[in-house]
């Protein structure tokens, strides 16, 4: 019986994914055989997630909706009925994760002797206390914005935190106004030792202070989520950094899509926030607790080791520590060399760039960046190569969505030092991971690559699982170069050796990877594919996926986050299977498998399977030729990560997520402690 693939049926809904994903996230909070401080970082992580979710996902959606330019969508809802049932999942999510802080993770935390108090509940010494810091330190931040005939309502900025006050005068006449919680400040202040209250409880207990002479009739906390997803007008700009300035400065007054309020705020004041933000009752969330889940990452910062994962030191390669024999260009010659973070150290990356910048017989940088963080050492090596005569050119991608103003302050520093830097290309986001080094050796000019799957940032490097080749293989070599006159220049070459590109080969170049080993299953040959990312959305690379499925191939599927596709569907897909592993970790890389009738290949990378990356973004595949390098792949990291029993997820036809139970788990496989000890 022939299937027709475009049945919307066998198609799950992006933003509904998504969501499902964030419920995997919740889980992990839940979970007691978590360390307790890391099951608080996983519900901060939820909140702040939630968050982005609405200021992107929800934004654009309700965006489409109120212009009536809405797209067809492959699962066939309507943005109506979708947006419907977002306000359901999340309305259910927020009410498990509340249950969570309330139920699970404060008693959990007093039994530690960690307690989150209400003000009231306080004794008068420690009320007192609190008193005198919020008079020394909170109330001279503090702007009390009024809302009368004279003065307009305030601009309640995103992701802010507020009190809306009702106060009277002594005439009996009530009034609004509104009071921001500064971020700049703990938001859970010491009552105590090891004692917490909220800081927009003591604000709220102190509200005469800011309000002489008047009564304070009732304080409640609101939160707001705005529209975040600023349209970037590329292709009507002269100057692109000027216009991305703009657009993040526009950013701040975009409209609001979520407003939280507490689950005890009166209707009246309600109906005041959402008439004067223009908010419709399906975007208002009443919750039972503090809002803002995410600033509960304030807690991990207490010295509580035995509330955390054990500390966990990166591994070394011999020959790449800083003592090694060799350096660095004398072992990429020998052979190519991967590194698998977090579990491997980043520092050799960091040190392949400051060790080109200061080697007497480099003449040249080049390299992609996407997001650097703070303090980089990264852009600091880039700097003392110019500092030491080499051509440095850097592309850095100013349209990385939050990073934005961390970027521009970036470009500028590099480009006060001569630096030559390439904001981005029109039309396109630059999201590749590579760093080309020209070295002159005698009479030869070599070429020594870096190519990773996740960001040239040494923070998140310890957190999320990527992986790192480090190549001179010429051919890799030419393609980076011709890479880079691209991103440079007007190259309007389409044709590499190597490298997968998109927008121009990746898509094409996949689909002919899948395409043979469609053939070679035809051909009575065993097919397998493992593909590993963070997202599975692209309808035609998901149809192509169920076609090999129906010619037989076995398809591993590990996908972190959002995935469209559905498994286990007779005659569709019942030779599909999708993992998603939520641990210590947050998975990174990128890894798409062909077994290939034997000859087994590998290809590495930036880039998930969604629309985005294969169509509107600058992407690279890089393939791995070592055949060592290849089988550790497979046999170390893939066939690992799909016998982990303690941090996967089984996707089922209909959508949703299994897990296996704990107690069939004891003793099982946690992928990410396999790969802390078999690099440790």
């Amino acid at each position: 019986m022939a299937h027709d693939l475009t049945d919307a049926q066998l198609f799950t809904n992006r933003e509904l994914s998504l969501l499902e994903f964030q419920k995997r996230v919740l889980m992990e909070a839940q979970d007691a055989s978590n360390p307790l401080l890391e099951r608080v970082i996983f519900l901060s992580i939820f909140g702040s997630n939630i968050d982005e979710f609405f200021q992107v996902r929800v934004a654009v959606l309700k965006q489409r909706v109120t212009s009536g330019a809405e797209e067809p969508r492959v699962d066939g809802l309507t943005g109506s009925e979708l947006l419907d049932a977002i306000h359901r999942e999340v309305a259910q999510l927020e009410q498990g994760a509340y249950a969570c802080l309330r139920d699970q993770l404060k008693p959990a935390l007093a039994e530690a002797g960690i307690r989150i108090a209400d003000y009231a509940e306080l004794e008068e010494p420690a009320r007192a206390a609190l008193d005198d810091y919020f008079q020394r330190t909170v109330f001279p931040v503090l702007t009390p914005l009024a809302f009368d005939t004279g003065r307009p309502f305030p601009h309640i900025s995103n992701l802010s935190l507020n009190l809306g006050v009702v106060v009277r005068d002594a005439h009996g006449v009530e009034r609004f106004a509104r009071v921001k919680i500064p971020n700049t400040l703990p938001q859970l202040v010491p009552a105590a030792p090891q004692v917490y209250v909220w800081l927009e409880q003591l604000i709220a207990a102190n509200l005469q202070a800011l309000f002489p002479g008047l009564d304070i009739v009732e304080a409640h906390p609101f939160h707001v989520t705005r529209d975040a997803e600023v349209a970037i007008q590329e292709l009507e700009s002269d100057d692109l950094l000027e216009t991305i300035e703009e657009a993040v400065w526009r950013r701040r007054f975009r409209a609001v899509i979520r407003l939280q309020v507490d689950r005890n705020i009166p209707p009246g004041i309600v109906k005041l926030l959402a008439e004067e933000m223009e908010v419709p009752e399906r975007a208002v969330y009443r919750v039972d607790g503090p809002l803002a889940l995410s600033r509960l990452r304030q807690l991990y910062g207490l010295d509580r080791p035995d509330l955390k994962y054990k500390p966990f030191s990166p591994h070394t390669p011999a020959e790449l520590q800083p003592r090694a024999k060799e350096d660095i260009f004398s072992v990429i010659r020998r052979e190519d060399v991967l590194l698998h973070h977090p579990f491997e150290s980043f520092q050799p990356v960091v040190e392949f760039i400051r060790s080109a910048a200061h080697d007497p017989d480099v003449l040249a940088i080049k390299m992609t960046l996407y997001r650097v963080g703070r303090n980089s050492p990264i852009v600091q090596a880039l700097l003392e190569g110019i500092e030491e005569g080499k051509q440095v050119s850097v592309l850095l991608e100013l349209k990385a969505r939050f990073d934005e103003e961390s970027n521009i302050e970036w470009a500028r520093a590099l480009e006060r030092e001569g630096v030559h830097v390439i904001y981005g290309l029109v039309g396109l986001k630059v999201h590749s991971k590579i760093a080309l080094v020209v070295r002159r050796e005698g009479e030869v000019m070599r070429r020594y690559v870096h190519l990773g799957t996740g960001n040239y940032n040494p923070q998140t490097a310890r957190l999320y699982t990527d992986l790192s080749l480090f190549t001179c293989d010429e051919q890799i070599g030419a393609d980076a170069t011709d890479l880079f006159n691209y991103l440079t220049g007007y190259s309007a070459k389409t044709e590499l050796r190597k490298l997968l590109v998109a927008p121009v080969s990746l898509r094409s170049g996949l689909e002919a990877l899948i395409n043979r080993e469609i053939d070679l299953a035809r051909a009575g040959k065993k097919g397998h594919l493992i593909f590993k990312m963070n997202a599975l959305e692209d309808p035609d690379m998901i149809r192509l996926l169920y076609r090999a499925s129906q010619a037989g191939i076995r398809i591993d599927l590990l996908v972190r986050g959002l995935c469209c596709l559905r498994p286990g569907i007779p005659g569709v897909s019942e030779n599909i299977t999708v993992r998603s592993v939520i641990g210590r970790f947050l998975e990174h890389a990128r890894i798409y498998y062909f077994r290939n009738g034997g000859r087994e290949e590998v290809y590495l990378g930036s880039a998930d399977l969604m629309p985005r990356n294969l169509n509107r973004r600058v992407e690279v595949l890089f393939p791995v030729k070592d055949l060592k390098l290849v089988s550790r792949l497979r046999d170390d990291i893939l066939e690992v990560y799909m016998a982990d029993t303690v941090n996967a997820h089984e996707l089922r036809a209909d959508g949703s997520y299994h897990r296996p139970l704990r107690a069939e788990t004891l003793g099982g496989v946690d992928s990410h402690q396999r790969c802390m000890i078999a690099r440790g």
